[in-house]
């Protein structure tokens, strides 16, 4: 089942605040900051990442089993570990960026 976690929205400027993922060349920042659960991200010109993925607004949803959610799905970005306890990983529906997210406890 899927949960809205957030919406990534690609920016122009580096947040003021924001955490860093240096593998990824990406910053983010908190969606539990905002009032509408966005979380902002500004790409730096050589982050790897699918350019679908940095250019398009992407939903994002908390999965209990994320490797369920893989099965049969277009593969935008494999399982990855942004932060401690997040497994994520991008695919593509509808034409759009989803990310999917299981979070340990």
């Amino acid at each position: 089942m899927r949960t809205l976690a957030h919406i990534g929205i690609p920016i122009n400027e580096k947040p003021a605040k924001g955490t860093y993922l240096e593998g990824a060349k990406l910053y983010i920042t908190d969606p539990a900051d905002t009032k509408n659960n966005l979380e902002f991200l500004y790409f730096e010109k050589d982050c790897p990442m699918p350019e679908i993925v940095k250019k398009s607004t992407h939903i994002a949803y908390a999965v209990d089993d994320i490797d369920a959610e893989l099965k049969g799905a277009k593969i935008l970005i494999p399982p990855f570990q942004p932060l401690p306890n997040v497994k994520a990983a991008f695919i593509e529906e509808d034409g759009i960026p989803i990310e999917l997210m299981q979070i340990s406890k």
